[in-house]
């Protein structure tokens, strides 16, 4: 397909009459007979942190790299900033932090030696240098060889080099497959202080809990296709997703517990039964004169919930899931 450099789609545009950071619109990608990407249209507006989520090979990275400007979409247009990143557009690029699954590094600098040079090429000075490997644990890692790091540590360096220039917006894939769950947490921190700031972050994760967590709206891609697009807390509410009780094995048998009236299915995990149910209101007051609530646990649905009913429907090949239109999240979406 013909391309004009630089062109400008048309954006709509937020309250306050500005464009969103990222506007796709209609974006395909296909390597050979596999469509990876699949006639995505989508906006991240300023200062939103966006989650994008979805099974291995849904088309998460390659989506990223178009917006990122890394790789060229077959059809479709993308702007960043009311601009197209593609071709390779560097008047963008000081605005941009980019943190891929494979981050390149200098290996035989040291870990200081390695972020004053990424520094160095946005004209970043020494005291960014030093504030951003503190603010991603590696502050005693100053004189460290980068090829002595492991995968955790060069996992956050990567992260380093995409925030030390002090990016508008930053685009960040499976920043936490290679941390620990302490790394994990000390990251969200980070992520938490930069979203303060106004930067827009576009970021993909398997890990749900944590897109619950920290982003104002998820979009969950099956198969190239974005399937839906909203807060985490409206999907969690309106796809129906059920509470699960855990009842300790031994209370009541399988058949009693699933002959309760509000239960839909049991199965026994780690010494308990888990009563699924969409009414654990109705399901606590059958089993409380049956066996007593006492270690009775609730757990109430969650977007890992919604997220995997979603894509073994679309997996499946059934129609139960309807994509909404594309939207600004409203005030209360953003504080979600």
């Amino acid at each position: 397909m013909n391309e004009v450099p630089h062109m400008t789609p048309t954006a709509p545009v937020t309250g306050d009459g500005t464009p969103p950071a990222v506007t796709v619109r209609d974006v395909t990608k296909q390597y050979g007979d596999r469509r990876a990407v699949d006639g995505v249209t989508l906006d991240v507006l300023r200062g939103e942190f966006f989650g994008l989520l979805g099974p291995n090979g849904a088309g998460k990275s390659t989506l990223v790299e178009i917006m990122e400007g890394l790789r060229k979409a077959d059809s479709g247009s993308v702007a960043v900033f009311g601009e197209s990143p593609w071709p390779r557009n560097t008047g963008l690029l000081p605005r941009l932090g980019v943190q891929t699954q494979s981050s390149a590094f200098f290996v035989r600098q040291t870990v200081h030696e390695h972020l004053r040079t990424v520094a160095a090429l946005y004209g970043a000075d020494r005291a960014a240098v030093d504030a951003t490997l503190e603010s991603v644990g590696l502050g005693d890692r100053h004189r460290v060889r980068v090829d002595d790091l492991s995968g955790g540590q060069r996992q956050r360096l990567a992260i380093a080099s995409a925030l030390v220039h002090g990016p508008e917006l930053i685009f960040l894939d499976e920043p936490t497959a290679s941390l620990d769950p302490e790394g994990r947490r000390d990251l969200w921190e980070v992520l938490r202080g930069l979203k303060a700031e106004g930067r827009t972050i576009v970021y993909t994760t398997h890990h749900l809990d944590e897109a619950e967590a920290l982003c104002d709206r998820v979009g969950i891609l099956v198969a190239g296709r974005l399937v839906v697009t909203d807060a985490p807390q409206n999907l969690i509410g309106s796809f129906g997703a059920g509470g699960k009780l855990l009842v300790p094995v031994g209370r009541i048998d399988e058949a009693g517990a699933a002959a309760l009236p509000g239960v839909d299915r049991v199965t026994v995990q780690g010494g308990h039964l888990v009563l699924e149910t969409r009414e654990t209101g109705r399901v606590l007051a059958a089993l409380d004169p049956l066996t007593g609530l006492d270690g009775v646990q609730t757990r109430m649905p969650s977007l890992e919930d919604v997220y995997l009913d979603i894509t073994a429907r679309r997996a499946g090949g059934t129609d139960g899931v309807t994509a909404p239109d594309d939207r600004a999240p409203n005030h209360q979406e953003q504080q979600a």
